[in-house]
């Protein structure tokens, strides 16, 4: 098991990564001295998957478990989801000492944490994500969020868990289309702070795509590293954390576009770094040949580079809704592999150019 720390403002909690991690779940919580129930929010898949190990991990510490289940992917992050856990816990009066587990992918950590940070001001939280995109990226770092029909995440709050629990075992359970997904994150922290990714990704293929543990538990746990000190840095999203998001800004643009019915996120996110790559080089900021790296580096994984995107003035509207967005629109760019910087004040014509030349409509 390898375990990395995250220091977020005067909270520290570990993240464990390793196999077979679930049925030790009640051993790898941490003190929560008067805590006696669990309230497990968990996705159809997971939850069929994993409640019942986790029901009995939490028994050998005298815990009760109650699973709560909830939609499939971003169906679960709306306001009308969160009330309805909100009165689930209220008939089974939950109260402030308990904690609630996120089990599932991004998507449901996302929700969960939302829950857990605005039920009674705040409930522990401890996140189980199952999927690798929540591995190395989403269950980390605190952000939780669910959506409107005008915007992905609008409304959330920061509230770091207690602990993250990956188990690297629950990725053979995944579809492909899946595992593509969360590569696509694993590919955008190799893109932006340790390159040391990229050739794992490129001369061990053959193990990432089999899942194999070993190179699954390094892997996630570099990208957890990279956030973990990112965090540290930057809890609340105000400077050097924004650089987590490369790709995002299009990639959030284009899930709103297609009512989170079309690409999956990390789809979304191979188009969206391609397109930074592409505003990085028409700005100058990068030398060319950073978008032939983001090329071969997307083809590799499977993803599309490119695919249909909806007309430019529709992206533009979107663009002005990302949480980013200060009296203008930020772009994470690249001056290249591995280094990564926010830019303000880029001309909307330039940004309308790229998406033209990426197949956007007018």
């Amino acid at each position: 098991m390898i375990t990395v720390p995250v220091r977020a403002g005067d909270r520290s909690y570990d993240v464990a990564i390793g196999s077979d991690l679930l049925p030790r779940t009640g051993d790898l919580l941490p003190e929560l001295p008067r805590g006696r129930r669990a309230f497990v929010v968990g996705d159809p898949v997971a939850a069929d998957l994993f409640a019942e190990t986790i029901t009995a991990a939490l028994g050998s510490r005298e815990w009760d478990a109650v699973v709560l289940r909830v939609p499939q992917g971003e169906e679960a992050k709306t306001l009308q989801v969160s009330e309805m856990l909100y009165r689930q816990l209220a008939a089974h009066e939950a109260h402030r000492d308990d904690v609630v587990l996120g089990l599932g992918g991004g998507a449901t950590g996302d929700l969960a944490g939302f829950v857990a940070a605005t039920y009674m001001r705040g409930l522990h939280l401890v996140q189980l994500p199952t999927t690798l995109t929540a591995q190395v990226d989403a269950a980390i770092g605190g952000k939780t969020a669910v959506n409107l029909p005008e915007g992905k995440n609008l409304v959330g709050a920061f509230h770091q868990p207690e602990a993250v629990i990956a188990d690297v075992g629950t990725l053979s359970t995944l579809e492909e289309r899946d595992l593509r997904s969360g590569l696509a994150e694993v590919a955008k922290y190799g893109l932006t702070l340790d390159t040391e990714i990229l050739p794992v990704l490129e001369e061990r293929s053959a193990e990432v795509w089999a899942r194999d543990p070993v190179v699954m538990e390094d892997l996630i746990a570099r990208c957890v590293r990279c956030k973990a000190a990112v965090v540290a840095d930057d809890e609340r999203d105000r400077g050097r954390r924004l650089v987590l998001n490369y790709g995002h800004t299009l990639a959030h643009a284009l899930e709103r576009l297609e009512a989170y019915a079309g690409r999956s996120h990390g789809e979304a996110v191979a188009v969206g770094m391609v397109f930074a790559a592409k505003l990085s080089e028409t700005l100058g900021i990068a030398a060319p040949g950073l978008v032939q790296r983001h090329l071969r580096v997307v083809g590799m994984l499977g993803l599309e580079p490119v695919g249909p995107l909806p007309g430019t003035d529709s992206i533009l509207g979107a663009f002005r809704l990302d949480k980013k967005y200060s009296g203008g629109v930020r772009f994470v760019l690249l001056e290249g592999v591995g280094a990564p910087r926010v830019v303000e004040d880029v001309p909307e014509e330039t940004v309308r150019k790229v998406l033209e030349e990426m197949g956007a409509g007018g």
